[in-house]
């Protein structure tokens, strides 16, 4: 999977402006992401079908009439499950299924199927193995919830060359779509996300306000090629910054088209 979708890399480095390089949803949380090349944004809400489903790993206790944030280890993540790496999905929003392939095998998942969605989760059980820890469901987050790792996070912004000041420190090369992220940027200083809480940024059509910096978890640590763990990316920033810092939660203010290529900006 290309980690610059329709992007050329030559170009990327000679822009002068903060630019969008990248935009990916994530269908089933902890599963592989889609590229967009573009993307409506909606005020209050959360990035476009991002994060709808998610696998209980176990009775969750998810609740979707009175929807709540339940740590991420009631689900099948890639901090715990770093098969799912290899699993490839594509989301198809106007029949409502989910195209799942590995190795060669794939699935059609009709979502508002039980029988359906039964049946991939019996394929994922067998894919799994024993890292299915108690019987595996699919289940749907509703329109008041996503499955985000924090109840703040709409939209998750990364910046490029914090990926890069790191990949530089390690001495290794770092995919970026190790941090799960929405929106790529390309332009800004390293680690000046860090700063950017309560901050307005204009991307595109859309305003978005920074919420929070993205605590980072063992999924960063999954080679997303692969499925192999095979970089301590967590301790790595720990020991490098002294925090375990990668990325930023944005919340959208005004809604509006986000494509490849749109400027992203802030006040001076």
């Amino acid at each position: 999977m290309a980690p610059f979708p329709a992007v050329a890399l030559t170009a990327i480095t000679m822009l002068m402006h903060p630019t969008v390089t990248a935009l990916y949803r994530h269908p089933v949380k902890g599963f592989t992401p889609e590229a967009l090349n573009e993307v409506l944004l909606e005020a209050g809400r959360w990035f476009p079908n991002d994060r709808m489903w998610a696998v209980e790993n176990g009775p969750s206790g998810f609740d979707p009439e009175a929807p709540e944030p339940i740590s991420k280890t009631r689900f099948t993540v890639l901090a715990r499950q770093e098969a799912l790496a290899r699993i490839r999905t594509r989301w198809d929003d106007t029949t409502r299924t989910l195209q799942v392939a590995m190795e060669g095998q794939g699935l059609t998942v009709q979502m508002d199927d039980p029988i359906s969605r039964s049946a991939f989760t019996a394929w994922l059980a067998d894919v799994l193995g024993e890292a299915a820890k108690g019987p595996l469901r699919l289940i749907d987050a509703g329109p008041r919830h996503r499955f985000m790792d924090s109840h703040r996070g709409r939209v998750s912004v990364l910046n490029l060359a914090s990926v890069r000041d790191l990949e530089a420190r390690l001495g290794v090369p770092l995919d970026p779509l190790r941090f799960r992220a929405n929106l790529w940027v390309e332009g800004w200083e390293p680690w000046v996300e860090n700063d950017l809480s309560g901050v307005a940024l204009t991307i595109g059509e859309a305003s978005l306000v920074g919420d929070k910096p993205i605590v980072r978890c063992a999924a960063t640590e999954v080679d997303p090629a692969t499925g192999v763990r095979d970089i301590e990316v967590v301790g790595a920033l720990w020991e490098q910054y002294g925090h375990r810092l990668c990325g930023l939660y944005c919340s959208i203010q005004t809604g509006g088209r986000i494509a490849l290529g749109d400027p992203v900006s802030r006040p001076a």
